[in-house]
């Protein structure tokens, strides 16, 4: 069976789907993205992602191509053409199709596209297998809170992170802190064994895993701070995993070539894995997405 994408109105063959060449997310990274998991056939965090894309757009001042309601009609649908069970929902928002210049247009139509792509079930043993992290300067401009589309040094950190034989990029500000992965929430639990990750501010996406984590663990009476940590304060941790909605719950046990605690998955780690599935199959996702910067 052919993927089917939607592209502005259009359920249209996936190899076929296109944009105008003046689209602004084109030429202009001048647009926002959600990307939502599937799991068992229901979105994961469905509010969560449409709270934070309508933050992302009113940051941007872009347009709701379509009322929340009707969008929610077409990813239904897209996710029914594909006959996606678990994998994932991509939702891209633009400024739409304009001449060629900086200023916003008069009167833009937004463009929307909508795919939707086929994953393996999550897997927990697969999660719990360790991988390796670097930590490199986050030269990103400064409104992480905005899911743009314009992911250049996310691209590059993630390729770095690939040559360097590890999975994950931690970007590092100015202070000497972790900030987010470049495409994940990082965290990490201390010797005393509290679970850390940064606030949400400026400086991060507030990843709906990370909040669906935050309450899985505030319902398991699980002690958590949402601070910075310093990259000296991760290569001392006990335990340390990230989050994305794509890598769900993945343990980290290297970081910058450096054994995170004893090497192997920590019992916390593990422990947040069974729970923030749990949370997610009993939710579908977290029930308050609060402030998103």
């Amino acid at each position: 069976m052919s993927r089917i994408a939607y592209v502005n109105g259009q359920y249209v063959p996936h190899l076929e789907a296109a944009v105008h060449v003046e689209d602004r997310g084109y030429q202009f990274a001048d647009g926002v993205y959600e990307v939502i998991t599937l799991h068992g056939g229901r979105m994961v965090g469905e509010k969560g992602h449409m709270d934070r894309l309508d933050h992302s757009l009113g940051e941007l001042r872009i347009d709701w191509p379509m009322s929340r309601q009707a969008l929610s009609v077409v990813i239904g649908e897209v996710i029914r053409r594909n006959r996606v069970g678990d994998g994932f929902v991509y939702i891209q928002v633009t400024r739409g199709v304009a001449r060629r210049d900086h200023p916003f247009p008069e009167n833009p139509e937004s463009s929307l596209v909508v795919t939707a792509r086929r994953m393996p079930p999550i897997d927990k043993e697969t999660l719990r297998q360790g991988v390796s992290v670097i930590t490199i300067p986050d030269i990103r401009w400064k409104r992480h809170d905005i899911k743009s589309v314009s992911l250049l040094p996310n691209v590059l950190g993630k390729q770095q992170a690939r040559e360097a034989g590890a999975y994950e990029a931690w970007l590092v500000d100015d202070d000497g802190n972790v900030t987010e992965g470049t495409s994940s929430n990082a965290w990490i639990v201390t010797k005393d064994g509290e679970l850390v990750t940064h606030n949400a501010s400026y400086a991060i996406l507030n990843g709906i895993t990370r909040l669906s984590v935050l309450e899985a663990a505030d319902e398991a009476g699980i002690k958590f701070s949402e601070r910075p940590f310093s990259v000296d304060e991760a290569l001392e941790a006990k335990e340390a995993f990230i989050t994305s909605s794509t890598s769900h719950l993945k343990a980290v046990t290297r970081i910058d070539g450096q054994s995170v605690g004893n090497g192997h998955v920590g019992e916390l780690t593990g422990r947040m894995l069974d729970l923030y599935v749990d949370f997610i199959e009993n939710h579908g996702g977290p029930r308050h997405t609060g402030t998103w910067n």
